[in-house]
């Protein structure tokens, strides 16, 4: 049996090193298309397009992303349709994050996938581990939020400024809070 490479690990959600030749290269590709994307002119709107249908691993129709946005590698980011992007939100993308239709990310909402380990000998070892996130349809990440590794987020949901979500929210929810937690049905 062939052994896995560390790419393969990182997206197992297993200890992976994040140095590793390929997948340094795939995040030097994604660092020059990011680089092109948030110095583009806000009238070179196909440009635009173009670099973020080359990033990004797959996306629907009728998309907006605000530069200056930031990721990881790109290509683990699957979106639907309509989704909108507002300015400085970054996405780590070291595991697959699912955006479903009509995801809308205000202002500075970090999605992170990545995460180290919590022994300080392992940690020290360079390795490090991702979890996936999924975020359903109709949800609307509010300025500043935080998504954790491993988070599901059912569809029709608002989450408000500023929470950090590290356990799964379901569907028809407000949930707010540090941590996010469901306080209105919708």
């Amino acid at each position: 049996m062939q052994e896995q490479t560390e790419r393969e690990k990182m997206l197992n959600s297993e200890l992976y090193l994040a140095t590793d030749q390929e997948l340094a290269a795939m995040q030097l590709k994604a660092q020059l298309l990011l680089s092109s994307l948030n110095i583009c002119s806000p009238d070179k709107l196909e440009e635009q397009k173009k670099i973020i249908l080359s990033l990004f691993g797959k996306i629907g129709t009728n998309f907006t992303i605000r530069p200056p946005f930031y990721c990881d590698y790109g290509c683990h980011i699957f979106a639907g349709d309509n989704l909108y992007i507002n300015y400085d939100c970054t996405i780590l993308d070291c595991n697959h994050v699912y955006l479903g239709n009509n995801v809308l990310l205000a202002p500075k909402v970090q999605i992170y996938t990545a995460y180290h380990p919590i022994n300080p000998e392992l940690r020290l070892s360079g390795k490090e581990l991702a979890a996936p996130i999924t975020i359903g349809d109709n949800v609307w990440l509010s300025g500043g939020v935080i998504i954790c590794p491993g988070v599901q987020i059912g569809s029709n949901v608002t989450i408000g400024a500023g929470s950090i979500v590290t356990k799964d929210i379901p569907d028809n929810v407000v949930a707010v809070g540090n941590p996010c937690r469901p306080i209105k049905t919708v």
